[in-house]
Parts: C-alpha cells; structure tokens; sequence
C-alpha cells in the first residue's frame, strides 16, 4: 500500500509539536491521544491497527493489535482524515517535553526504520507499525530496554519522538556503544546488541548501568540525551538517592552495596 503523501510544519523548540497539512481523503494515524488540535473538516476514528495491511480481517486485526501490547501501546490507533474542502490541519504531540524527528521512510534501506518502543508519534496512512525483537533475548531482556523495538515500513512521512538533545550519527563500518534507553531509531543495515557494560566492579559502581547497547555497521542511528526514563528518575523525590544504572532492570543491584 503506498503511503498518503502529507505536508507538515514542526512547531516549538524545546517541547515541540508536528502540524500536518492533508489535503482532501488524505489520512494520517497517530498514537492515541497524541492530537493537540485539528481545523474543522478533520474527522477521526479509533481503529485496531495501522490500516496497511491489505488482511483487514478480524483474526488480522487481533495479530497486529496483540503484537503493540507487548511494545506498552495502546490496543488502538487514531487515523484523522481531512472530510473537508481545501487543506485542513492537524497537530500531534508527544506526552513528554522533547524533540519530533520527521524521517521519510522512502530514503530509508528497505524503507524500514527500527525504532524504540515507546518513540513512534504518527506516520501517513500506508505506514506499517509492527514489532521486532532483539536477537539475543537473553541479553535483551536483562539490558531493561530494547529488547522490544518498532518497525516502522512505507514509503511516507513518520514521526518519531525524542527527549532532549538529539544526535543523527553515522558509523561508517564502525562500532558505537550507547545507553540502551538512549537510542531513538537506527537502520536496519545496522546491527543491534545488548552486551554487559564491563567488570561487575564497573557494572555497579560505574554508575552507567550493567549493559549498553552495541551497534555495528553503516548506517545511522539518532541518539536522545534524556529518555523518558531518566526524566522519571530525576523528577521523583528519591531521585537523589536512586543510582545512574537503575535504568536497567538488574540496576538495582548496586544499591545492595551502598552503605
């Protein structure tokens, strides 16, 4: 199915909002109840998948609606449609303060973006929202991020969102190691792990958490210098006492050694 071909304009700096143009019959499906506002002419309906599979059977709507329950998204999918004359606009933000990025899926190899789980804000009507695991589920599971991503497939326009400073980097058959909860979006010529971070001296101590993410290739990968996560961990009154690697799911394990 190929992709509605949408316009948009981001708004804002520091906590930002995508405002899309469709013109008439044109669609774009979105996140539950990330629509800031819409002009009149736009109408939306709540349905149980993305709308690009060609399987619009009640089995194929369970599958693909059960799959997003393992990524924490809703069951549900919101597509706004321009019914009116003339362009109409829609805007969408995230629940979060942080940065849009706008990736045309056309540019991307194979048209496919792998992204965190929790990252996909909205994408013109065509665009495929499915899942994809790590590798080594192992490895993936105790890394507390990451083993759970989003594949985003089309030939449009798809939004995906960040917390804080965004990097867009490019290995060039190289090797880069990052936080597991700071990676936004990567290609899939780029290979994807989650390895221990060192020795269990620096694993717990180390303050950077017991595993970091690895990814291998060519191909680029966008980079958040504050993820939703860490957000929570600063802003909760026990932030102070609560060790950098709690962002894992074994981080926890340093405290054992405090006092």
């Amino acid at each position: 199915m190929y992709s509605h071909e949408i316009d948009y304009k981001i708004l804002g700096e520091d906590i930002q909002i995508v405002e899309i143009e469709l013109d008439p019959n044109e669609t774009v499906i979105a996140e539950a109840g990330a629509m800031v506002y819409m002009e009149d002419g736009i109408t939306f309906e709540t349905k149980m998948g993305d709308g690009s599979n060609a399987d619009n059977s009640v089995l194929g709507k369970i599958f693909q609606a059960g799959s997003r329950l393992l990524t924490g998204e809703s069951l549900f999918m919101t597509h706004f449609t321009n019914r009116g004359y003339g362009k109409r606009k829609v805007a969408f933000a995230a629940p979060h303060p942080g940065t849009i990025i706008p990736i045309n899926l056309a540019t991307m190899p194979g048209n496919t973006l792998i992204a965190q789980k929790d990252s996909f804000l909205c994408a013109a009507l065509g665009t495929k929202v499915s899942i994809t695991f790590n590798q080594r589920i192992g490895s993936g599971f105790f890394g507390g991020e990451g083993f759970i991503l989003e594949k985003l497939q089309g030939d449009g326009l798809a939004f995906v969102h960040a917390g804080g400073t965004i990097v867009e980097k490019y290995l060039n058959n190289e090797t880069l190691r990052i936080d597991t909860g700071c990676i936004v979006a990567f290609e899939p010529t780029l290979s994807y792990d989650i390895q221990r971070a060192g020795n269990l001296k620096s694993m717990v101590f180390g303050g950077e958490g017991l595993f970091l993410a690895t990814m291998r290739g060519t191909g680029r990968v966008w980079i958040q210098s504050m993820p939703l996560s860490k957000l929570i961990r600063t802003l909760s009154p026990y932030g102070q006492n609560t060790n950098k690697e709690g962002g894992s799911v074994l981080g926890g394990l340093g405290n054992l050694f405090e006092d």
